[in-house]
């Protein structure tokens, strides 16, 4: 294992931002014993599961009152031997729609689009059709009205996206049904680069990775940062990346690094640190919209409050959530939790598996990011088990 540590987060753009963060961080002198507190429970946790689910690769990144921590094990690919470090490009997976809640965000900041609006506003073959009855808010939460997890293997461009929308019959009215979807935040993201006027994937390079202050984060590696792509490695071990499809830029097509993971985290936690136009939209996404079961959605973020114990984590993160419909509640008028509160995502590709997790008034975080697609209750087993550590020091 190889262990970092970084304490000051240049997650903010302009000089003046990064001296604002300077002066407000906390330097590494005043967490002089937090590392070997923190690298145990964090070897003691995730070092297991290299073994126990044959995982060739794992980077965790670990945030405690502006302070990060960064704990790499195993190597980038079976095959080359690489070690995994900190800048270790992996696919997070549907963590990625996170981004698109934030693109989405900004762009309601901006003007450019409001989450009340419905689909036809911005696609008018969509107008009058089934899909033109819930708002973009319902896309992005997955409260449309029964949009399938995947997109059918059929739909392979945009054309036949639009077809598909048109035809689609919905099992619940929007609001009432949270179904987690692909092709709901996929259509989210899809029009609001339509309302921005330019594709997706380039606002998120161009506008919302830079915003945030992620330099090695991408929807498109680039041929100069492919030495840092690990390679996934699929259920026989063999080696895999994300396979191109509709709508997968805006539902699980980012690639970054713990680096820039715990940099995003750190965002999140402290949104004061952006530019005003990037503060007011991450805090957006940390808006509850509907209450199913003990989790709140909002935009991207899944809502806990904190502290919360492992089987109730467990169970919002649970194969039901993720694969079957659940009634959902609107929150009217919508949240901003008062409390503390925990807000999670998982990701998963073929060959990868992330998570991240952070409780802004604890100013505690962590991230988590492997080469293989491994259980989602042993990554949030052993997230819990550290975030629990940070939450008892504070």
């Amino acid at each position: 294992m190889t262990v970092a540590v970084w304490a000051r987060g240049p997650f903010a753009v302009g000089a003046l931002a990064v001296a604002l963060i300077s002066a407000c961080l906390p330097t590494g002198a005043q967490a002089a014993d937090a590392p070997s507190a923190i690298a145990a429970v964090v070897d003691r946790t995730f070092r297991p599961l290299l073994k126990q689910y044959d995982v060739p690769g794992i980077a965790v990144a670990v945030t405690v009152d502006g302070q990060h921590y960064f704990f790499s094990y195993g190597v980038a690919s079976k095959a080359g031997k690489a070690p995994v470090t900190k800048d270790t490009l992996f696919e997070i997976g549907s963590i990625s729609k996170t981004f698109t809640a934030t693109l989405a965000s900004y762009a309601q900041v901006l003007g450019r689009m409001s989450l009340d609006d419905h689909p036809g506003t911005y696609m008018p073959p969509l107008r009058g059709r089934a899909i033109d009855k819930a708002s973009l808010l319902n896309l992005g939460t997955y409260t449309a009205g029964g949009l399938p997890l995947q997109m059918p293997g059929a739909v392979t461009n945009g054309a036949e996206m639009v077809t598909y929308f048109q035809d689609w019959k919905p099992s619940a009215a929007p609001g009432m049904q949270r179904r987690y979807s692909n092709p709901s935040i996929g259509l989210l993201g899809h029009i609001t680069g339509i309302a921005m006027k330019g594709d997706y994937a380039d606002l998120v390079e161009t506008e919302i990775f830079p915003g945030l202050g992620l330099r090695h984060s991408f929807i498109r590696v680039p041929d100069a940062a492919m030495g840092d792509y690990a390679w996934g490695h699929d259920k026989a071990g063999k080696p895999v990346r994300v396979n191109p499809g509709v709508f997968d830029a805006e539902a699980y097509g980012v690639k970054s690094t713990a680096t820039d993971m715990i940099g995003f985290v750190e965002a999140n936690i402290r949104p004061e640190m952006l530019a005003p136009d990037m503060k007011r939209a991450v805090e957006g996404t940390h808006i509850g919209y509907f209450r199913i079961g003990d989790m709140v959605q909002g935009l991207g973020w899944e809502q806990y409050p904190y502290p919360i114990t492992l089987d109730r984590l467990l169970a919002g993160n649970s194969s039901t959530m993720a694969m079957e419909p659940n009634a959902a509640t609107p929150l009217n008028p919508p949240e901003t939790p008062a409390g503390p509160t925990l807000f999670n995502k998982t990701g998963s590709t073929t060959g990868f598996g992330a998570y991240a997790a952070f409780v802004p008034l604890r100013k505690i975080g962590i991230v988590m990011l492997a080469n293989r697609n491994f259980p989602i209750p042993a990554r949030i087993t052993a997230a819990h088990a550290v975030l629990e550590h940070l939450s008892s020091g504070k």
